[in-house]
């Protein structure tokens, strides 16, 4: 909204300092200001008015050290993150760009259905929360509203053969709806390491007609963002863990984001230019921020938790985010974190299942799943497996920035 009120000031009035507004890392600072101002300072009245209300976790005794005194902390504090993204984008962003659009239909969306999980948990006193089955129908519908999006909006689009003499300035003065002739409709993504790191989701369908890609990549999209939601929920199990992980993924995409979206970055580092892109870095600066904000917190001993309202949030931005920017193969590298942590779950099912039916006594391969809990059994403090796992977060960032050159 502010960048449209300034636009319009710096074109009739021309007012000293309004054009900067037109410059995406400026409007991308203020967001990440923005969002961290609106964490920290509204954060304690969250928190205050979810203990008058009694929004407190309901703590299952695992045995865990420490754990039964987190009882009564109170969660739901996944709505001050999702007004922390919130609030910035729509002043800062162009309101008008797809992606923009796309972040915060998920933003709303899976907050909402997150929203419903907690509510039932805590006001309902059902510790199964929200039937699984209408998750997935949720996580379900917004990937398929990102898939077909994706795929058929006709300013989704990438740029192919750009002329190194075409190098782009920071300002973009194009309209949003501005179109080259090189402008094309692709599946393409990128695959991390390879040479000729490009790969089409067309050639899955083995020599059968192309205009059934849009069916191939709906599905993929919606495997994708299904996968890294729940992924992220469940890495919500310990304080600060989640929002810490996912500070570090949405800045790793924000850089992706910018240098993807920028003709003479792109064109330097030979990497897909993305049209219209760039404004995303204003939602991921403003992500970041609010998962900053929210570790001030959240962090050990947490004052408060995000809920299901949070977590599933989280996991659905980082999975749209990475499908924006084309970089949705990297997932398993970038959200390292979250997918070790479902397969640690997965594998102790599994193995349980299987052993009881063979010796007749489920047996387990981690003393307790997810893989943080593993570590607490073993009585590691739970700060400390948190910095652990941020470190390996952070170097899995910095291995997935690498591949830009390494290939």
């Amino acid at each position: 909204m502010l960048y449209y009120l300034f636009d319009y000031i710096d074109k009739h009035f021309n007012l000293p300092g309004a054009g900067l507004f037109q410059y995406i890392s400026f409007r991308a600072g203020v967001a990440a200001v923005l969002s961290l101002l609106i964490t920290i300072t509204f954060g304690q009245r969250l928190i205050a008015f979810l203990r008058r209300k009694q929004v407190g976790e309901d703590i299952r005794d695992l045995g865990l050290e420490g754990q039964m005194q987190k009882k009564g902390t109170p969660t739901m504090g996944g709505l001050i993150i999702i007004a922390a993204i919130l609030i910035p984008t729509l002043l800062m962003a162009k309101l008008d760009n797809v992606y923009v659009i796309l972040l915060i239909a998920t933003t709303v969306w899976l907050g909402t259905i997150g929203f419903l999980d907690d509510y039932i948990k805590v006001f309902k006193k059902n510790k199964e929360g929200l039937a699984g089955r209408f998750k997935i129908v949720g996580q379900v519908t917004i990937g398929l509203i990102v898939g077909l999006t994706l795929y058929f909006n006709d300013h989704v689009v990438i740029r192919e053969n750009v002329p190194a003499a075409v190098a782009s300035v920071e300002v973009a003065p194009l309209p949003s709806d501005y179109k080259s002739d090189l402008d094309v409709k692709s599946t393409k993504t990128t695959v991390p390491f390879l040479k000729n790191n490009e790969f089409d989701y067309s050639s899955l369908l083995f020599g059968l007609d192309k205009n059934y890609t849009w069916i191939i990549y709906t599905l993929f999209v919606i495997l994708i963002i299904t996968a890294v939601s729940n992924g992220a929920n469940i890495t919500d199990g310990i304080d600060g863990l989640a929002a810490g992980t996912s500070g570090i993924i949405g800045l790793t995409l924000a850089i992706l984001a910018y240098l993807s979206g920028r003709v003479d970055f792109s064109s330097y580092l030979n990497i897909m230019y993305i049209p219209n892109l760039s404004e995303l870095v204003i939602f991921c600066t403003a992500f970041v921020g609010a998962c900053l904000g929210f570790l001030w917190y959240n962090a050990y001993p947490a004052q408060v938790f995000m809920g299901d309202t949070g977590s599933l949030s989280l996991g659905g931005i980082i999975a749209v985010l990475a499908l924006a920017v084309r970089k949705e193969l990297m997932i398993p590298l970038l959200c390292g974190i979250f997918l070790v942590e479902n397969i640690s779950v997965i594998m102790q099912v599994s193995y349980f299942k299987y052993t009881k039916k063979k010796y007749g006594e489920g047996r387990r391969i981690f003393l307790m799943s997810p893989l943080h809990h593993h570590y607490q059994k073993k009585n590691i403090p739970e700060a400390k497996i948190v910095t652990r796992f941020w470190i390996i977060g952070i170097l899995l960032a910095i291995l997935c920035l690498a591949t830009l050159k390494v290939r």
